[in-house]
């Protein structure tokens, strides 16, 4: 093991890393206010955005589920990397060069090292494209040339060529000091009764990767006739690469996707690349499964909530490609955009289209598509028998569900008028199947979520301290405003005035607590890089306020200008400060009309304190200034 990474490279990283950046390869971030952006949070699923960034803090929160974090914690949760993968990766990203020190007494977790499974793909991705430029590929090149797709296309989708021997990518990559086992669990070879071979051989080979570009896994189709093998394989399921959660084209794709909120799902690698070269740049591809909950999901962070989104689905004219677009529309409804078929002329995927008939063509073809749920309704129709009573009751009973779950409730009465069209129904007939079917739905909607069951035997849960529980008041409003410059702006604030400002007067329970962790989170300076200073104070309270301090660490600054932050910070601190001083004149001021006398002992010296006082505020304006 090489050792604990060094605390300055640590820092280091994380200062280059730009946390909007990075969080932007996974969710659609948009402006919130000053150093502040917001998006759908990728831990959880939502409708409405909750998940806010703070760039220049390098600090994020969800307020729905609480989730928050640095860059490294972020990298952590969502690929499921100890912290010091995480570091590795964001130190790659950033042109950093780490020095380990030996005797560190961080461990790595057990099981399978995600960071040398990622480094055996990428090196064999470089092994496969090497291999497409050799004698023996090409007959790959030809193949691929004779579709459309020539040496500049290949090298942009790292496309390669796997040869036909049993052990050359093996020999290649244990030659390079990957182990057999290393290999095995990225799925680049399988295991026989005569050892380990070549998982793909005789075949063309395109990387799979994430969203950050990273080779997860490869899909491979059979060239040969001799190939006895299915038409395409996949990698296999392996720590790094699940085929439920993974996109072809998605590094490709994902910012044209975040910026014109909208995304094209094809059914096959070359299909993509076919889509990319004629200007089609949102297009993207399941690898050997169906389109399902996941992708949607990570779909929608891209996007965003945004009701004029768009997903285009193109599927195969033939009952498997009408299945495919049956079973995306049962899952529309978790789009909260709108959902859209184009069907190629004469039965084309878009990679034969482009081929025989150009880019335009294919570029055309996303211009006449259609409401998904119109498709789906016309097959619902079309499986039965519209000339007798029984196929139209059917045909009812099947398609009235699809108008009943249009999202756009304007459009049902009109879909509910060319359903009775379309089967030759009564036009009341339709609209009473139309309800019935929405009150189903309805009823089954609330049977499958049933009401949670509260557990006897468990503890009692502590309510969940947050922004929204704090008292509403003018005085609250300072003292928020004021701790939340000091979490976020403590530079800017300055020590200095941040050790007077927390022994100032806090009148909102809760925020007293916080006021008192970042008291002790100042006098606690000897904590590890890695836990950085939001993380202290969230350290010094009870764990039912941390996600208070955490939400006070990313709620939006009220300055507008981003230039007057830093000032804004200083000044309402400055404030509260004041405010105490305040307080404290008039409650001195009281004292010495109570006493009466001007000459009397006690009266000379609260003026004394008075005079002091004066100077204080006067001291903090100047500071203001």
């Amino acid at each position: 093991m090489a050792g604990r990474i060094r605390a300055s490279d640590i820092e280091e990283v994380k200062r280059r890393t730009n946390l909007a950046d990075l969080v932007g390869d996974y969710v659609a971030l948009k402006n919130a206010g000053a150093d502040s952006m917001k998006g759908l949070c990728p831990f959880h699923d939502e409708r409405s955005p909750s998940f806010h960034v703070r760039p220049a803090l390098g600090y994020y929160h969800c307020f729905g589920c609480g989730e928050s974090g640095d860059a490294f914690t972020f990298l952590q949760r969502m690929d499921h990397l100890t912290f010091s993968e995480s570091v590795e990766r964001l130190a790659a990203r950033a042109n950093v060069v780490l020095t380990y020190e030996e005797g560190g007494t961080g461990r790595r977790e057990e099981g399978p090292n995600r960071a040398r499974l990622l480094a055996a793909n990428q090196a064999a991705a470089a092994f496969y494209v090497a291999q497409l430029g050799s004698e023996e590929g090409g007959f790959a090149r030809r193949f691929l040339t004779d579709r459309g797709f020539d040496g500049e296309a290949c090298a942009t989708f790292g496309v390669g060529y796997a040869p036909r021997g049993w052990d050359g990518l093996t020999n290649h990559l244990t030659g390079q000091g990957y182990t057999r086992d290393e290999l095995l669990q990225a799925g680049l070879v399988s295991s026989g009764n005569r050892g380990v071979y070549d998982r793909f051989r005789g075949r063309i080979v395109w990387p799979i990767r994430d969203t950050s570009g990273q080779t997860l896994g490869f899909g491979a189709r059979k060239l040969y006739d001799d190939d006895n093998g299915p038409k395409y394989l996949n990698t296999p399921e392996t720590p790094v690469y699940h085929k439920a959660r993974v996109l072809y084209g998605i590094d490709q794709a994902k910012r044209a996707i975040a910026r014109g909120h909208r995304a094209v799902v094809v059914e096959g690698y070359t299909d993509v690349m076919a889509c990319h070269l004629s200007g089609v740049d949102t297009a993207i591809a399941t690898c050997g499964t169906a389109f399902g909950a996941d992708h949607i999901t990570m779909l929608r962070r891209m996007m965003g909530d945004d009701s004029a989104a768009e997903v285009i689905f193109t599927f195969d004219p033939d009952e498997a490609g009408q299945k495919a677009a049956l079973r995306a529309f049962s899952e529309e409804k978790r789009f909260s955009g709108q959902t859209y078929i184009a069907v190629a002329p004469d039965g084309l995927d878009p990679s034969d289209l482009r081929l025989h008939r150009g880019d335009e063509a294919l570029r055309e073809l996303f211009t006449r598509k259609q409401p998904l749920f119109e498709f789906a309704l016309r097959q619902a129709v079309g499986r039965f028998d519209l000339n007798s009573v029984a196929g139209r009751v059917a045909a009812l009973r099947e398609a009235a569900p699809i108008v009943a779950n249009i999202k756009d409730p304007s459009m049902r009465p009109g879909y509910a008028r060319e359903l009775a069209r379309m089967i030759g129904v009564d036009l009341g007939e339709a609209q009473a199947a139309v309800r019935s079917a929405a009150q189903a739905g309805a009823r089954a909607d609330t049977e499958r979520v049933p009401p949670p069951q509260a557990d006897p035997g468990a503890a009692p849960q502590a309510p969940r301290i947050g922004l929204a529980t704090l008292q509403s008041s003018p005085r609250t409003w300072l003292e928020r405003d004021a701790l939340q410059a000091m979490i976020q702006h403590r530079d800017s604030v300055g020590d200095d005035l941040m050790s007077q400002a927390v022994t100032a007067q806090v009148t909102e329970p809760n925020l007293r607590v916080v006021r008192d962790g970042i008291a002790a989170a100042l006098g606690d300076e000897a904590g590890e890089v890695r836990d950085g200073w939001i993380d202290r104070i969230a350290g010094q309270v009870p764990e039912r306020f941390r996600g208070l301090v955490r939400e006070l660490a990313v709620a939006p600054i009220p300055s507008k200008d981003p230039k007057r932050v830093a000032a804004y910070s200083r000044d309402v601190v400055i404030s509260l400060l004041d405010r105490d001083l305040v307080s404290l004149k008039a409650e001195l001021v009281a004292r010495m009309q109570r006493i009466g006398d001007s000459a009397d002992e006690g009266s000379r010296r609260i003026q004394q304190q008075l005079v002091a006082l004066e100077m204080a505020r006067r001291g903090l304006r100047d500071a203001e200034q």
